[in-house]
């Protein structure tokens, strides 16, 4: 960062204010002083000063008109000192420890600024109770003042609109008495786990030269006050902490907050893995991994568990935020949201510039997605990779993003633990209190490069230069506690040793650690476990439901309570559904969803279902929720149905943030069917993140199952490039090892039995289903009532709507979704009896099986043919080429191989123009069922003759 940071802080000592510059450095403040009294609060000037006159009366400190008035004036200048420290005080606080930041004091906060000088200095004035004073000099208030507000801590709150919050803390800062206090015993606690941070650093420096390992060395004042969070957050009924956080500091995290053994730490940086042999997956590097544990302190025990994360920065924070919302749904504690805590562990850098920091910050309050607080920590570098933070970010913090959903940001100087511990006991009582998001931002450095082979003096020479020269974290607080009487000479390198030499017993014991237990099928996952081969018939289950329940979730889905006014076009809606239920037919897709979540509440299961206006969908089709029309109260039918608990939420805005809090409440609770639904399927790829690193991979490299459903909804209806592609191709290329499941489904009774089959099968696989748009009201595409009841199940493989016999196929047309319809009418309309239209309504894993069973009765055919309405280069045409060739060979079609048919190649997913998208619709279909052909056929006989 070197001398550039002086340009970062505004100019503040001109003599008028700043001239330029955000207007976070303005100098004018609203009269609110946010204190105890009435006199502090939000008045008008002429009402304060009336008021402020009266109090200086009564308590005699001046009789004459003249003297009052002057008293006044002076009252409320120092008042509005006091507010100016509380506004800007962290400007001038001592936070960095390598003191590159210029910070000098601000004009503004000084007494001369409001108008005390000379013998002025040493006349008491009326404070109205603020920092526990009525009178005091204007000297004293701004020794009391900057001590308060100008020390290692730095508090900004006064942008939080709640007079309580804003009092909350400013009684635990404000004050004569008001300074960091441990007791000798907590100093030394402090003082041994900044040793065991430093020492452990150090011992894998040494043991592991040149390896990766992302330390923590220059913050090591966060394990003391990680340990405080555990410590203070147990006492006040945090009974589980879910932590998120990226790779630097976190195998020390790992090790010394979260207790992981050190001895399979170093097996694992050996070479080793962190899984037993026969479990498999890919595994990851160690600074990804996660884990669980209990701690105890002073007889409460807490449990805690690191979520595995990749080095997409931040990118695990929605995920910690779900898990969070679905443990306390489990400890039913979604009410006072005080047992189950997140906590999120940031770098400076990532945090103001990963937009996924304010997704989540949105969801913070948010009904669905509230945590009850999330405590951020900051480890704030000072830099990012090799950028200075004058060039990484437009504020002057990299908290200021926490502004928005007014959250408390406490600054605080890396080299004082003492300091960062009392943060963290303040933060933890703050959240547990206010249940809102509250930041902790730990100035420090990061002694070495952004990885330990990595020179940083390339490019912060000055920065660097400055680092070698700084001592450690625990060198200075031992000195100091020294100086206090607190330990003797020997007490730092006596724990140091002890320290080193356990370790040392851990690194010949780490040759040897060999793990024998995989514990992703504990707790709430007991009786699942992983699944049979993808081909095997027991991947099926039965997911028809009884006649009787069938009838029961109609009357449900169908009775309007007589108090309820619903919107008049719905009320046709309901009676539409009750005429299906009556006649046992037409049932279209919105009903069999509604029927799918309806027994599976019944039975005892969860379902949440979140995204972009989800509760009516987008193609008001699904009407979860009934507005009343006249008080827009809401009535959810599927809600009223015992056992299981029914929830649908409108979702902010976003795709990645909640799209990864809905896989972290489906990585936490696999007896809940989690659905995120997208506004378009083409809008997942604002989540590319979670599908890649999470949903597509987590269970390989984590040993993480997780059975999250995504609704895309996919089609090609001519609305163009970006309401038509899933981009179901990105999903297949993801495909392997059983890792997920892609439907692409025509049937909305097969979609009634793909939603039951997640939950019943006694494992849990993400599920990725290409949603109709079209089809939720297409007369073709309706399912009769048979179809969910008696045996009926979920088929890999559709039949055609209008069968031929098996052995008079000559032509093949294989297909997935939507255009399946299109062929079915056109080949009925042209009277081809030798065209078999066959769905494929799973794509993967791919039914190869059922595939070359049904093409072995095919003894006639000649010609196989995919049809897809995505591009050549998109859909699945690359995917299930050498699948159905594989399917040919097996069913004794040896040679025969898939021909295409569809769109070309296009850099757009679809036209925007209606009349071409119909024509281009018009040629696949044609050039399918072998239309083309055979005109050109007749076209070559009629020329001939």
């Amino acid at each position: 960062m070197g001398n550039e940071a002086q340009d970062f802080l505004p100019e503040l000592d001109s003599q008028d204010g700043p001239q330029q510059g955000p207007s976070w450095a303005s100098t004018r403040w609203p009269l609110d002083f946010g204190g105890e009294d009435d006199l502090t609060g939000a008045m008008d000037p002429t009402t304060m000063t009336i008021a402020v006159k009266q109090a200086v009366a009564q308590a005699g400190k001046a009789s004459d008109p003249e003297a009052i008035e002057k008293a006044a004036d002076a009252s409320i200048r120092a008042m509005l000192l006091i507010r100016t420290y509380r506004v800007r005080g962290h400007l001038a606080a001592d936070l960095d420890p390598l003191h590159l930041s210029h910070r000098e004091l601000p004009r503004d906060l000084t007494l001369e600024w409001h108008g005390f000088s000379g013998a002025a200095l040493d006349e008491e004035v009326f404070i109205g109770g603020n920092l526990g004073f009525h009178w005091i000099t204007p000297r004293h208030l701004v020794e009391i003042l900057r001590k308060n507000y100008c020390g290692h801590v730095g508090l900004e709150y006064m942008h939080i609109s709640d007079v309580e919050e804003r009092r909350f803390l400013q009684d635990r800062i404000e004050g004569p008495d008001k300074v960091i206090q441990f007791t000798p015993e907590g100093k030394r606690a402090i003082l041994g786990a900044v040793i065991r941070g430093e020492e452990y650093e150090k011992f894998l420096g040494k043991k592991y030269v040149g390896t990766k390992r992302f330390g923590l060395d220059g913050g090591e004042s966060m394990i003391p006050a990680l340990e405080a969070v555990i410590k203070y957050g147990g006492s006040l009924g945090v009974r589980e902490i879910i932590y998120g956080m990226s790779h630097r500091g976190r195998l020390n995290v790992l090790a010394n907050v979260m207790a992981k053994p050190y001895k399979v730490i170093f097996h694992e940086f050996s070479g080793g893995s962190a899984n037993p042999d026969d479990v498999g997956g890919s595994g990851d590097v160690k600074y990804h991994l996660g884990t669980s544990t209990d701690r105890e302190f002073d007889g409460i025990s807490v449990h805690m568990s690191l979520v595995p994360n990749p080095s997409h920065l931040e990118a695990v924070n929605p995920v910690v935020l779900g898990k969070t919302r679905a443990q306390q749904a489990i400890r039913d504690d979604l009410s006072k949201h005080d047992q189950v805590l997140p906590v999120l562990l940031h770098g400076d850098a990532a945090f103001a510039g990963q937009g996924v920091v304010w997704e989540c910050f949105g969801l913070s309050g948010v009904r669905g997605y509230s945590t009850g607080g999330c405590l951020h920590f900051v480890i704030n570098n000072q830099i990012g990779f090799t950028t200075s933070p004058q060039f990484a970010r437009s504020s002057p913090y990299p908290s200021d993003v926490a502004k928005g959903v007014q959250a408390p940001i406490l600054h605080v100087n890396g080299d004082n633990p003492e300091a960062v511990t009392f943060a963290c006991k303040l933060a933890i009582e703050y959240r547990q209190r206010f249940k809102r998001d509250i930041v902790i931002d730990m100035w420090c450095y990061r002694r070495f490069g952004h990885n330990e082979g990595d020179e940083p003096s390339f490019t912060q020479p000055l920065m660097y230069e400055r680092i070698k020269q700084h001592p450690r974290v625990s060198e200075l607080y031992s000195e100091r506690l020294k100086a206090e009487g607190v330990i003797e000479e020997g007490t730092a390198p006596a724990m140091r040793q002890e320290f080193i030499d356990h370790l040392e017993e851990e690194f010949e014991a780490g040759k040897s650690y060999k793990p024998n237990e995989a514990d992703w099928f504990a707790g709430r996952w007991s009786g699942l476990h992983k699944p049979a081969d993808p081909e095997s018939a027991r991947r099926n289950v039965h997911t028809a439901i009884e006649k009787k329940l069938f009838e029961s979730l109609g009357r449900t889905l169908t009775t309007v309570p007589a108090e309820h006014t619903i919107h008049k076009t719905l009320q046709r809606v309901l009676d539409a559904k009750a005429k299906s239920f009556e006649t046992g037919t037409g049932f279209d897709w919105a009903t069999a969803e509604a029927l799918a979540f309806g027994s599976l509440v019944t039975e005892g299961f969860g379902v949440r279902l979140s995204g972009q206006d989800s509760g009516r969908g987008t193609f008001s089709q699904r009407h979860a929720i009934w507005i009343d029309q006249n008080t827009e109260s809401k009535y959810i039918p599927l809600a009223t149905l015992p056992h299981g608990k029914f929830e649908v939420y409108d979702s902010t805005l976003s795709e990645f943030g909640v799209l990864g809090f809905e896989y972290g409440f489906a990585l936490a609770d696999p007896k809940t069917l989690v659905m995120w639904e997208a506004q378009f399927g083409d809008f997942a790829n604002g989540a590319q993140v979670i599908i890649d690193q999470f949903i597509a991979s987590g269970e390989a490299k984590w040993l993480r199952a997780n059975g999250l459903v995504m609704l895309l909804p996919h089609g090609f209806e001519g609305q163009g490039p970006e309401h038509s592609s899933a981009r179901l191709e990105r999903f297949l290329q993801l495909c392997a090892n059983d890792n997920i499941q892609v439907c692409n489904i025509t049937s909305p009774a097969n979609y009634f039995h793909v939603l039951r089959r997640q939950m019943m099968r006694p494992f849990r696989k993400p599920l990725i289903i290409m949603t109709p748009k079209s089809l939720l009201r297409h007369p073709m595409a309706k399912s009769d009532a048979d179809k969910f009841m008696g045996e009926s199940h979920f088929m890999r493989i559709l039949s055609d709507k209008s069968p031929i016999d098996d052995a008079k196929v000559r032509r093949l047309v294989l297909c997935s979704g939507k255009v399946a319809y299109d062929l079915m009418e056109k080949r009925d309309a042209e009277g081809l009896d030798d065209v078999s239209i066959v769905r494929l309504e799973q794509l993967y894993p791919f039914p190869g099986e059922p595939l070359a069973t049904r093409l072995k009765r095919m003894t006639g055919l000649e010609q196989v043919i995919w049809c897809q309405e995505e591009p050549r280069n998109n859909g699945a045409w690359f995917f299930v080429d050498n699948q159905i060739e594989n399917a040919l060979t097996a069913a004794g079609h040896t040679g025969m191989r898939p021909r295409y048919a569809g769109r070309e190649v296009a850099a757009s997913p679809a036209t925007g123009f209606a009349k071409r998208h119909q024509m281009q619709q018009e040629e696949l279909v044609a050039d399918a069922l072998g239309l083309s052909d055979r005109s050109a056929a007749a076209k070559r006989k009629s020329t001939a003759s």
